[in-house]
């Protein structure tokens, strides 16, 4: 295994590589890569986003994560406030740093980059949780999330042109370690 070093990436600047990492880790084709691209970009311009990557010794960006303070006004909240609020966990989308994207290749997962990047990026975090969506059923991302107190808010949640429910999850901060 390469080492890896966790700190700042300038995901604008990276955002083609940062989604090369995406489309591996998550099964995305060309199209949704496009779309993808737009929305990263406009998130980072919103007020306390902040991105870390995972790169190895040459600078080979392996794994990245991305976030920024929840917004009730922002898509992804109003899409999931419904969900939350049936199930009275809505409260949650206040004074929140909320996990964009994380992903790491699939030949570094195993290894705790994907800990390392979600634990350091929620360290910096004011807010005093994190909320985020992963696709709802067992993989080795959502038990990341649980081992770190992260708990289901609601489940299933369907997000338009989606085909798998996910989970919100939320934890309390700093992480469990």
């Amino acid at each position: 295994m390469e080492n890896v070093v966790v700190g700042p990436v300038d995901l604008g600047a990276r955002v083609d590589e940062a989604l090369a990492v995406q489309a591996l880790a998550f099964g995305l084709g060309p199209g949704e890569v496009a779309i993808r691209r737009q929305i990263v970009l406009r998130h980072l311009n919103y007020p306390g986003a902040r991105a870390l990557g995972a790169q190895t010794d040459d600078g080979r960006l392996v794994g990245f994560v991305y976030g920024l303070p929840n917004d009730r006004g922002h898509w992804w909240s109003s899409v999931v406030q419904p969900y939350l609020r049936q199930r009275g966990t809505d409260g949650w989308l206040d004074d929140s740093f909320v996990i964009t994207e994380l992903h790491v290749l699939p030949d570094f997962q195993g290894h705790r980059i994907g800990r390392r990047l979600i634990t350091e990026i929620t360290d910096t975090a004011t807010e005093p949780r994190s909320i985020l969506s992963a696709i709802d059923g067992d993989s080795p991302a959502r038990r990341l999330y649980h081992a770190l107190g992260y708990q289901d808010l609601a489940r299933p949640v369907h997000f338009p042109s989606a085909a798998r429910p996910y989970a919100v999850m939320g934890a309390p901060l700093p992480l469990l370690r």
